[in-house]
């Protein structure tokens, strides 16, 4: 029965096309495309969102901040949750929720009810990264992995893009309110939670712990916590990198068109075509950086060459007064940035967490990474308000990548033999 089950979840079936794991790999890539896409509509609008609620800069960060607030803290009792309830379970319902409260984000006439809605949606998106990585890190053969995982991850690209399009050229091009780009997003939101539910196949909790083979090995899963993911010095630290990273991506996810319209003097549509630089160029820069961590079976070496050109080109973003340096910028960004870098770390933890542990590894990891981002959009904010200025934000944020380096000097890659 056993062998059976294994032979349906990792087989393709005879002459009926494309392998179940890429199955995975679409299905969950659309799931990315409108989390993403519901996290950017909100930027390009934040000047219009100041004047009708009158709120300052830190106000404005403030809706993003309780949003990944509310993300991050359901990240490990979603990770752990799946572990032992089965991971559609958990992500589904979810996922129907965020859908459902990004509906009602567009309905609400006050700022205390905008920020109770993007509570809403933060928790309902919460529930989905650590199962989602957690099924398709199982269903993915380990010869492709970061192939697929970023592949996967484009789709956070391409929500991005979608997400800062559609309100850029409905809301500042044709004067449409703010509030339709959300109704018009939550209706596949929830296609999207269908389609996941009936096209992801999930192994019973009990093969995991049968294909491990030993009673001892039961044990095992019981004994995995969430605490003894901190004691394996490879996951701390991939952790510390990971919040440095992310903070920097949402400093400028957040305040980027802010940046463009107040600074460099933007209008209307150009706001989403030159912030949708960045994960247009991530697309071909996580393939390809995923396709050589795979080819070579190392993960640090991309670390060490990705981190560094990432930091400098925030630098540049910010402090060249060319607008073509400025988009070179951008694209290099974009290339080699969160979006590239993270399907590498996603790989890095897979390569050392316990399998029966996957979904609260990845949990943590994405709640620590996404702590940064409770903290980039306010203080960045707060940055704004104090010195006039969005550099002092970026130049913050560069830092921090050059310290997430620093950490990931003191892993350690075990030698990882080649599958066919």
């Amino acid at each position: 029965m056993q062998k059976t089950i294994e032979k349906s979840f990792n087989s393709t079936p005879p002459k009926t096309g494309m392998p179940y794991y890429w199955k995975v790999i679409l299905v969950f890539t659309l799931g990315w495309v409108f989390m993403y896409a519901d996290r950017t509509i909100l930027n390009p609008v934040m000047p219009i969102l100041a004047r009708e609620f009158g709120i300052n800069n830190a106000q404005l960060g403030l809706i993003n901040s309780v949003f990944f607030l509310a993300y991050a803290i359901l990240q490990i009792p979603s990770g752990t949750l799946g572990d032992r309830l089965g991971r559609k379970n958990v992500l589904v319902p979810g996922y129907i929720l965020f859908g459902i409260s990004t509906a009602f984000t567009g309905i609400v006439n006050s700022f205390f009810l905008l920020l109770i809605a993007r509570i809403v949606t933060g928790i309902g998106e919460g529930t989905y990264y650590g199962p989602q990585y957690a099924l398709s890190s199982e269903a993915i053969p380990e010869r492709v992995r970061t192939v697929g995982t970023a592949v996967i991850n484009s789709g956070q690209a391409i929500g991005i893009s979608l997400g800062y399009i559609t309100a850029s050229t409905l809301t500042l091009e044709n004067g449409w309110s703010w509030r339709i780009p959300f109704y018009i997003m939550a209706f596949p939101t929830v296609i999207t939670a269908l389609l996941i539910w009936f096209v992801i196949k999930e192994k019973p909790r009990k093969l995991n712990v049968e294909a491990r083979g030993t009673e001892a090995n039961k044990g095992d899963v019981r004994k995995t916590s969430m605490f003894s993911l901190f004691r394996n010095r490879n996951l701390a630290l991939t952790f510390v990198m990971v919040f440095c990273s992310l903070y920097g991506f949402f400093a400028i996810l957040t305040w980027l068109p802010q940046y463009l319209q107040t600074e460099r003097g933007y209008q209307g549509s150009d706001v989403g075509f030159i912030s949708s630089l960045v994960p247009w160029a991530s697309i071909p820069g996580a393939l390809f950086f995923g396709y050589l961590s795979d080819r070579f079976g190392r993960r640090k070496p991309l670390v060490y060459v990705l981190v560094p050109i990432a930091a400098l080109s925030i630098y540049l973003v910010v402090y060249t007064q060319s607008a073509a340096a400025m988009m070179f910028a951008l694209i290099v960004y974009g290339l080699t940035g969160k979006l590239a870098l993270d399907p590498v770390l996603v790989a890095f933890v897979a390569d050392n967490a316990p399998k029966e542990a996957y979904s609260t590894a990845f949990g943590l990891y994405n709640f620590i990474g996404m702590s940064s981002s409770i903290l980039a959009p306010y203080i960045t904010g707060y940055l704004v308000d104090q010195t006039g200025s969005m550099r002092s934000g970026f130049f913050l944020a560069m830092i921090l990548l050059f310290v997430g380096l620093a950490a990931m000097i003191f892993t350690h890659e075990k030698p990882r033999t080649k599958t066919a």
